[in-house]
């Protein structure tokens, strides 16, 4: 029998500040990443930083802030009124120190007591902050949290406000880099829910005149039915329209921070708009109808709010400010007078919110009974689902690992197995496709429900009502790096855009990146992603290394697959923005434009033959 270890004095600790962010930084900016998701912690740290510039700019004090990105090193300078500085030390290395305690200074902030300034401290390498405040300037210099520098205060010439400057530890962010596919659309939400802000970052820069209504414009797939409907009111902010789309689509914002959850105020929101359509049109539609295809962004401002963690990504408040109105008794006064006086003012845009909402209808009922019997043969299924094998997450209400999930979406029971025995199945599920799924674009939601395989996944997904309870933060496509293989991906991606594209604007659809190529000999093995890295592996091997070509997935033996699902796994997130016109790229790569497609593949399998007759000239020693 094992000797348990004595509990004494002894096993006691006490963690000073940095180092108990540092042992435990997932309390704090939830995951560590390298940059290749959106939820990452380097982007957290940015936006942490960011933050205490922000609300400077709500308090009304400094109309511009400067940020600068360049080999991993992040400066940030706003001109608000700067750090009071005999302060200035203290607010970026003591806990519980931070003016946001006295709502008079801080009503409405978007950081939570000061925490995430310390958090960033103690996850970089190098980190500084300067105040500039009525001609003078304090500069406090630390490293991992630990004071490096502390200057006197000295004179100085620069504008009031406050320099951040930091380099996150590489040690804990392992190969990380920061991606302006994150990067610029969180500034971008941060000028839209502050008009009359202006951020330079690296150059370039991002401002905006009307808000939400901007917000909206430039993040819709398709163009609304009606114009957006913009309203504006005290510390609250909407814009909402419907379009062709298949799914509700809700951008929600507190104090600033982009909601990605939802929360009280989205579920408030929501009843709210339903109330006053009801009561405008004297008809109790169904809450799906008037749901259906809204694309809407809310933002408000509540005093002290409390979120559901640190990252702050759901609204857990009741009231607008401690013991005061309820954000639900808010949104319903707010909206219930705002928008039903819109639509007594605009009788074009009322009549055709209603032939939008009929036209649910009508597809609803038309859909009931294929969409029950799909429900019933997915309960059915579900009890005995080959096609998904989920992870042990999803079975414990306690597990703190949810943000962790995974579904691997994959074809072929050789594909599927290696996975399913390589993948930790605590947080890593697989969803098994049979052959090519159906090319979807321009068949109506039905088709989901007929369609055994679409009804089950999303099923598995749990997206059928939206994304807010979403089973898994990241859904991966794993196919083979071959010709069928990028078509199935192809189809996928279709399936997500006409029907769930919220699933790829919130960032939650992947791409498996597998080797193409292991090199070897009898010292050293690489797995190669591409021709470059093949020869870099080649080189590094020496004289007559083996190569292998994988074909498939299939042809990775399970004790392989776990190194490329694991914790250095490659995945490419599928990104769509405003201007990528996302209609006429799928009507063209997935509609039935037969000759156009066929003249296009046709001039660009001319370029691939060129690439490989010059490949064949590699004068390179192998061993396949």
């Amino acid at each position: 029998m094992e000797e348990l270890e004595e509990y004494t004095d002894e096993k006691i600790q006490t963690l000073e500040w940095q180092e108990h962010i540092r042992r435990r930084p997932g309390m704090y900016i939830g995951k560590l990443g390298d940059g290749s998701s959106s939820d990452d912690g380097i982007y957290v740290l940015l936006k942490e930083a960011l933050d205490n510039s922000i609300d400077e700019f709500m308090m009304g004090f400094g109309k511009k802030i400067e940020v600068s990105i360049k080999d991993s090193h992040v400066i940030i300078r706003d001109y608000g009124r700067g750090i009071p500085l005999g302060k200035v030390r203290d607010v970026a290395s003591k806990m519980n120190t931070g003016a946001k305690y006295d709502s008079s200074v801080f009503k409405k902030s978007v950081g939570l007591n000061g925490v995430g300034i310390k958090a960033v401290n103690a996850l970089s390498t190098e980190f500084m902050i300067r105040s500039f405040r009525d001609g003078q300037c304090k500069r406090v210099v630390f490293s991992k949290g630990i004071c490096q520098q502390d200057d006197p205060i000295v004179a100085a010439t620069e504008k009031n406000g406050t320099e951040t400057s930091f380099t996150p530890d590489p040690s804990l962010f392992v190969n990380y880099s920061f991606q302006d596919d994150y990067i610029v659309p969180m500034l971008k939400n941060y000028v839209y829910l502050n008009t009359g802000l202006t951020i330079n970052y690296n150059g370039e820069l991002y401002n905006s005149k009307n808000g939400l209504l901007d917000l909206l414009t430039d993040n819709m797939s398709s163009e609304g039915v009606y114009p957006i409907i913009h309203l504006k009111g005290q510390d609250i902010e909407i814009a909402l329209t419907h379009n062709n789309q298949f799914s509700e689509e809700i951008y929600s914002f507190v104090n600033g921070q982009h909601t990605t959850q939802g929360g009280t105020h989205v579920m408030a929101f929501r009843e709210a708009v339903a109330k006053t359509i009801r009561d405008f049109y004297k008809k109790e539609f169904d809450v799906g109808d008037i749901k259906m295809s809204m694309c809407a962004a809310v933002s408000i401002k509540v005093e002290e709010p409390v979120f559901e963690s640190q990252t702050k990504t759901k609204l857990g408040s009741r009231n607008m400010k401690p013991e005061g109105e309820s954000i639900r008794n808010f949104m319903l006064n707010f909206v219930c007078k705002e928008l039903d006086n819109y639509l007594h003012k605009n009788p074009e845009t009322a009549q055709t919110l209603l032939k939008k909402i009929l036209d649910n209808e009508r597809d609803r009922k038309a859909m009931a009974g294929v969409q029950k019997i799909a429900k019933e043969r997915a309960k059915k299924v579900n009890l005995h689902n080959r096609k998904l094998r989920d992870c042990n997450v999803h079975f414990n209400t306690n597990d703190k690992r949810k943000s962790e999930a995974t579904i691997f979406i994959t074809e072929g029971d050789s594909a599927s197995g290696s996975i399913t025995k390589s993948r930790d199945v605590n947080t890593q599920a697989v969803f098994s496709l049979r052959g090519k799924p159906l090319n979807c674009f321009g068949l109506t939601k039905k088709v989901v429900y007929e369609n055994e395989e679409f009804n089950l996944l999303q099923a598995a997904l749990n997206i059928e009502e939206g994304i807010e309870n979403i089973r898994y933060n990241k859904v991966v496509i794993a196919t083979d790096a071959d010709v069928d293989g990028m078509h199935i991906r192809l189809l996928m991606i279709t399936f997500f855009l006409n029907f769930f594209p919220e699933v790829i604007k919130n960032k939650h659809l992947y791409i498996l990146q597998t080797p193409l190529f292991r090199v070897r000999n009898k010292q050293k093995t690489f797995y190669c992603y591409s021709e470059e890295e093949k020869l870099a592996a080649i080189q590094a091997c020496g004289k007559n290394p083996e190569m292998t070509r994988f074909k498939g997935l299939g042809e990775i033996s399970p004790d392989e697959f776990k190194h490329f699902i694991g914790p250095e796994m490659r995945i490419e997130p599928v990104l769509i923005k405003r201007e990528d016109q996302i209609q006429q790229l799928m009507e063209f790569y997935m509609g039935k434009n037969t000759p156009d497609r066929q003249n296009f593949i046709i001039d660009n399998l001319i370029i691939e033959e060129d690439r490989l007759d010059n490949d064949e000239e590699e004068n390179v020693t192998i061993t396949d």
